[in-house]
């Protein structure tokens, strides 16, 4: 019989072929941009909140003598600042031998992508704690009535149709509501453009006059916290801003890449903001 010579007779010595590494993918950071944004102190010395009790006006008589009331703030919101951190060790021996990436360089990114990732899944969380009002439960389908409902409390609570509110729900929370209101839905919405939006492009910038953010991590088994705040409600506190820094180690011949991070993060005036707790279970149809 013909020996063949076939590629599995050397394939436990032939060389891989490497192609480029790529990163994990990370949760889209946009939580900064919808809350306050604190930067004017450094250290760890926490950060309080005061609120001035209310006043109420009374009937009085034509001769009555006015009797002076309390006025004075009161504690109210507490951010405490607390540090992150991350290292990678990266030996002479491992920079010099990879290829084609630059494990160094790499390295440095995905330290910053962490960084942003634990940041956003923080600020994330802190919708759970919002006190104005909350809106559906665990296990509960998210619907147009509902959000439009959150809406209604977040403007109640602020006392204005002019306060700018942002919704936050997660991306498979999204996809109920586009469903519903697309072709995709078994009935469509009244309004044309509002379907057609949805269903060309799967998104929509404005519900009752509040844009919507979708998001992807935060998740509570199959629910998820979502809200419609106001930039007060929630806020970030930062004492100092991401660094990234090499320390070369020659006993050890290698560079230790180190990541750190301090900052706070918390309700600021939460009565202000709606929470909204709805089912996120993955869309299969």
């Amino acid at each position: 019989m013909a020996q063949l010579n076939l590629y599995s007779d050397l394939g436990t010595i032939a060389q891989d072929v490497q192609d480029d590494a790529i990163f994990v993918v990370r949760e889209v950071a946009q939580m900064q941009r919808l809350i306050t944004v604190f930067s004017d102190l450094s250290g760890g010395n926490p950060r309080v909140g005061y609120k001035y009790n209310a006043g109420t006006a009374a009937a009085i008589g034509e001769s009555d003598d006015l009797t002076s009331r309390a006025f004075a703030p009161s504690a109210d919101q507490t951010l405490t600042p607390a540090e992150i951190g991350l290292q990678f060790f990266i030996t002479d021996l491992r920079a010099e031998s990879e290829a084609p990436e630059n494990i160094l360089t790499d390295a440095a990114r995905e330290l910053g992508f962490a960084a942003a990732d634990k940041i956003e899944t923080d600020l994330i969380g802190d919708m759970a704690s919002l006190t104005g009002g909350s809106i559906g439960a665990s296990g509960t389908a998210i619907t147009w009535g509902y959000l439009s409902a959150a809406i209604a409390q977040a403007r109640y609570v602020n006392k204005s149709n002019s306060v700018p509110l942002a919704a936050v729900i997660h991306e498979y929370q999204w996809a109920v509501l586009a469903k519903a209101a697309s072709v995709a839905g078994s009935s469509l919405a009244q309004a044309p453009q509002f379907t057609e939006e949805i269903t060309r492009q799967g998104a929509v910038a404005m519900f009752m006059g509040v844009p919507i953010y979708k998001v992807f991590g935060g998740l509570d088994g199959t629910d998820f916290t979502g809200g419609v705040f106001p930039r007060v409600a929630l806020a970030i506190d930062w004492r100092r801003p991401v660094r990234v820094r090499a320390e070369r180690d020659e006993s050890r011949r290698g560079v230790e890449l180190n990541m750190s991070a301090v900052y706070a993060h918390g309700i600021w005036r939460p009565d202000r903001g709606i929470e909204m707790y709805f089912d996120a279970t993955a869309p299969t149809s």
